[in-house]
């Protein structure tokens, strides 16, 4: 099979790509005191214009609590560079 200008197949495009290990975070629920790891899909990351309105929150897969903790810069950068999904708030002045 050869390739035309500009267009690659499918095995030429993934040449070179490695297996993708999913991401996975340790958390632990301040309620039941639970430690246990979650996949990027199970976390949500709100961004918003101070401290208090930047958060990250999941729900704790032992007790069902739902669970929101403070995210600093360095948190908002691991979260983000693991594929959370992220959420801006804008506030209205």
């Amino acid at each position: 099979m050869s390739e035309r200008a500009g267009e690659m197949t499918v095995a030429a495009a993934f040449a070179g790509m490695r297996r993708v290990v999913p991401v996975v975070f340790k958390a632990g629920c301040p309620d039941c005191r639970g430690r246990f790891e979650l996949a990027a899909s199970a976390l949500r990351l709100a961004i918003g214009a101070t401290s208090r309105t930047t958060f990250y929150s999941f729900t704790c897969p032992d007790c069902g609590a739902a669970v929101r903790k403070p995210a600093g810069e360095r948190i908002i950068e691991l979260l983000t560079g693991g594929g959370v999904r992220t959420l801006r708030l804008h506030s209205t002045v």
